[in-house]
């Protein structure tokens, strides 16, 4: 099939080189005309790992192509998907659909026979009546459907969250646009992927309560954390204690410094605004949002603790940006809230990230950034690890000591036993383990459950 993908970012680029791997002929749109010349040389916008080599090879096989020119893209093709941005509108948090609509009247225009157009951005409900209305007023003669396709593609895995789903969500009123969407999506049958065809409008809401549902479920680990320090629980024991249990299953169960990225803050926002505007909120959500903006912030003042109350003049050294490990995105990550709220007690960072240095000094400034995590730790007071990233999970503690001005390790990420940390002559601070340590007539917890 010939599927046009408007928008060449995150989604619209793993989405259609995924795609073209599974055979079809996809052309990736951008206005960005430096994006596409990049794309084109094999140069990425973003990190994401195999996606290099997967463009390479299908654009190598003719499968895979990239253009600024919409009309001749949508003029040829099967079905279209929008896959443009819908960040939070400045001001009063709703989902800023500018670019969706955009997108929906370039492709009216530039129809030529009957296509699927598909939302395979995040959208609130009601969106793909929105661009059906648009694509009807500005092309009339059009023969078209409107279909709700969500993503559901973890940063990181996204690749094999798109070949191997845990399902496929499509919103489609007519027997027509179905069979579109079955043709497109018929080589993952052969994994037994779970499709679920249903109305437009629950397939829109659908991805919202999905997301909502996991922010809620890390939130929910969070305050059990906070909750074990005082009682003296290890929370890791306790994640896995309840993360056995089927009905509740074990990821999205490991504490730490609050939900970052692309997804998770402007979906339950747009979430709460969307339920505000229906007269029909959601009180569980509202609440989510509220405690992980304070989570955030927290985790600053747990630092500034940690170093006798007091950091100004102080050197805090920083491992991990991004807001997850496996990616550069650093979207609302919690490291810039922590980084900020640390400058403004008085101290100054060093930081040290695999993938996220370019992106973190799009949002961070007077950072000094190092090129390992031993040169990050030289001369510093304190040493955070914020991201979980695979390379800060093993390394030299007793280098790690020898490097630091004092003797401190704040571990927002529960990476590292205790009693390891204090072999290293650390004085030691996580997060949800009674005094940095697990409890004394308790063995040391197992590895950390999955993490978002």
């Amino acid at each position: 099939m010939r599927v046009a993908m408007i928008g060449a970012g995150y989604v619209g680029l793993v989405s259609g080189t995924c795609f073209a791997d599974f055979g079809h002929s996809v052309i990736c749109v951008d206005t960005d005309a430096a994006k596409i010349d990049n794309l084109r040389a094999g140069r990425l916008p973003i990190y994401e790992p195999g996606l290099d080599q997967l463009v390479a090879a299908n654009m190598r096989q003719g499968r895979l192509g990239f253009t600024t020119d919409l009309a001749a893209a949508v003029a040829d093709a099967d079905a279209v998907f929008i896959a443009v941005g819908t960040p939070s509108r400045r001001g009063d948090g709703h989902a800023d659909l500018t670019y969706v609509h955009q997108a929906a009247a370039q492709i009216a225009a530039a129809l030529t026979r009957y296509t699927v157009v598909v939302n395979k951005s995040t959208v609130p409900v009601g969106t793909g009546d929105q661009v059906e209305r648009i694509i009807r007023e500005t092309n009339p003669a059009a023969e078209f459907s409107v279909v709700s396709n969500p993503e559901f593609l973890r940063e990181g895995a996204a690749i094999e969250d798109f070949k191997r789903p845990d399902r496929i969500v499509i919103g489609a009123g007519d027997a027509r646009a179905q069979e579109v969407m079955r043709d497109l999506y018929r080589p993952l049958f052969l994994n037994q992927a779970p499709l679920v065809m249903t109305g437009r409008r629950t397939a829109e809401l659908t991805k919202y309560a999905a997301n909502a549902f996991l922010a809620m479920k890390v939130t929910f680990i969070n305050e059990m954390a906070d909750l074990c320090e005082q009682v003296g629980a290890n929370v890791q024991e306790v994640a896995r204690g309840i993360g056995l249990d089927k009905r509740i299953g074990a990821k999205f169960l490991h504490a730490g410094p609050g939900y970052g990225g692309s997804c998770f803050p402007k979906d339950t926002l747009a979430l709460v605004k969307t339920a505000q505007d229906y007269g029909s909120p959601v009180r569980l959500v509202e609440t989510t949002v509220a405690i992980n903006d304070a989570r955030k912030r927290n985790m600053a003042a747990r630092v500034i603790a940690a170093c006798g109350g007091d950091v100004a003049g102080k050197r805090i050294a920083i491992l991990g940006l991004t807001f997850k490990p496996n990616t550069d995105d650093m979207r609302d990550a919690p490291s810039i809230v922590i980084i900020n709220e640390l400058q403004a007690a008085g101290a100054s960072i060093a930081a040290y990230d695999p993938e996220g240095v370019e992106q973190a000094k799009q949002v961070l400034r007077d950072v000094d950034y190092a090129a390992d995590p031993y040169a990050c730790a030289a001369g510093a007071d304190a040493l955070v690890i914020v991201t979980e990233w695979d390379a800060f999970r093993a390394l030299d503690l007793n280098e790690l000591r020898s490097r630091l001005r004092r003797p401190a390790l704040i571990d927002l990420r529960n990476i590292y036993p205790p009693e390891d940390v204090a072999g290293a002559g650390l004085h030691y601070w996580s997060v949800g383990r009674p005094m940095g340590a697990p409890e004394a007539d308790s063995p040391v917890a197992e590895s950390p459950v999955a993490t978002p």
